[in-house]
């Protein structure tokens, strides 16, 4: 089977990490399989939705490494969703109710008084034409109910009626269709809620696959009830675990909680947020993947935990590190030249080579650029003043390679007797401005022998 799955975030807010964990399982899914993406904005909210959101969630998956297959927004598609709306209703199963919120909590409050479940008491469905014309003439508008198939006839006998499934996260699952109420699918201003344009997208996008939170396990059963009323085969489902911050609050784009894009401006590479939303809730070690290939080979749908992950932005920090660490001059280049780091080809990757081991982010290394080209002088203690003039007489002439450091430290502590932290930490201070960092040994020939002495004297 041909693997097609797909992502459906909602253009009212930022994408948080929360949201990538579905959009990286559903892309590393499909990397695995050889499969396609599908980017579908669920913008049927049109208060809320904006271009502008959009486009920020789709320069975020582009920083994550997702190239969406196909993409296309709900609001044009409204009349796919109008004709799937009156099958259902020439079918007699969609109808109306014109209850107001405030009537229903009134009736949820008095069925848990009464110890029932707060289940929807299908009141829509005994109204008569007449009722519901003078309901309208109040001003009334209907919202719109899908009757889920629980019953044998009489939908006001309803029996207990399983809905399975195989979750590929969880295993087996089953919910009873008599214990929810009848799902709300247009609300009454005539917008419609997430579910039915979900469905009637999945269905012509070939969805074969939907992968998304735990929070929608429960839902999943009344969709499969809409799937066969709209004679569609539905597709495979996994629910994976939710992230969730540190002290177990869920995360929420209105809090711009962990946003993608606060995360991105802190300087954290896309491979060690990839590696941490993804590998957090596992049975995997947390370690970050090189690339989202190498993260699609590691992980499993099974692999997931059945509670909840717990994201730690501190863990992200010495993931990143790891990565830097191992990022070659060709990954940095561009960054490095936007940062000021000058110089040809070879003296820039000499650089980055010296520097790297020292950043934790890739942003850090312009510190260590400015040590080699503009360093702020520190004080000079009175000891070190006669040092740092011998160091400057002394030291070799051009060119500086990787062995000038030492053979010019090892004529210094012959001449002078010092050692360790005395025979190095003055060089260091006067070449550069800081009192740890990078090999000196590799930046001594970036710094070279003008502004050695320069800065020695």
């Amino acid at each position: 089977m041909s693997v097609t799955v797909r992502f459906a975030p909602s253009p009212t807010g930022f994408l948080h990490i929360g949201n990538a964990r579905p959009a990286l399982l559903n892309w590393l899914f499909a990397l695995r399989h050889g499969g396609r993406f599908v980017l579908r904005y669920d913008d049927t909210d049109r208060e809320r939705s904006t271009q502008a959101f959009a486009d920020a969630i789709s320069g975020d998956l582009a920083w994550l490494g997702i190239a969406p297959h196909e993409s296309f927004r709900q609001s044009e598609r409204i009349a796919t969703y109008d004709a799937a709306a009156e099958t259902l209703k020439a079918a007699g199963l969609l109808y109306p109710c014109y209850e107001t919120a405030e009537e229903l909590e009134r009736r949820r409050s008095r069925a848990r008084a009464l110890g029932r479940p707060p289940v929807y008491d299908r009141a829509g469905l005994k109204l008569t034409d007449a009722e519901r014309a003078a309901l309208e003439a109040e001003g009334r508008k209907p919202h719109w109910r899908f009757l889920l198939p629980n019953h044998d006839g009489d939908p006001f006998e309803t029996r207990r009626t399983e809905r399975s499934w195989n979750d590929l996260c969880r295993g087996p699952q089953s919910v009873d269709l008599a214990s929810l109420s009848d799902p709300v699918l247009i609300r009454a201003d005539g917008s419609y809620l997430y579910t039915l344009p979900s469905i009637v997208d999945d269905i012509a996008s070939g969805i074969t696959h939907v992968i998304r939170g735990e929070d929608h396990v429960a839902n999943t059963a009344v969709q499969l009830a809409i799937f066969e009323a709209l004679d569609a085969e539905p597709p495979v489902f996994a629910h994976h675990n939710l992230l969730t911050t540190v002290s177990g609050e869920g995360l929420s784009k209105r809090k711009g909680a962990l946003s993608l894009r606060s995360l991105r401006e802190a300087g954290f590479e896309p491979m060690a947020v990839a590696s941490l939303a993804v590998l957090s809730g596992t049975r995997h070690a947390i370690e970050p993947a090189e690339s989202l290939a190498a993260l699609a080979d590691m992980v499993e749908l099974a692999d997931t935990s059945r509670s909840a992950a717990k994201f730690n932005p501190e863990d992200l920090e010495p993931l990143n590190a790891r990565l830097v660490h191992g990022l070659p001059y060709g990954a940095v280049a561009e960054r490095l030249e936007a940062m000021g780091v000058t110089g040809d080809a070879a003296a820039r990757e000499a650089f980055w080579e010296a520097a790297r081991a020292n950043c934790a982010t890739v942003g850090e290394a312009a510190r260590w650029w400015r040590a080699v080209s503009d360093p702020q002088a520190l004080p000079v203690d009175p000891e070190d003043a006669d040092y740092l003039a011998l160091a400057a007489e002394t030291l070799p002439e051009e060119p500086f390679d990787s062995a000038t450091w030492s053979a010019w430290t090892s004529d210094l502590k012959a001449r002078t007797g010092r050692k360790g932290r005395a025979l190095f930490l003055p060089l260091r201070k006067a070449l550069t401005g800081e009192t740890s960092g990078p090999d000196m040994a590799a930046l001594l020939p970036l710094i070279g022998r003008r502004n050695s002495v320069a800065r020695l004297s």
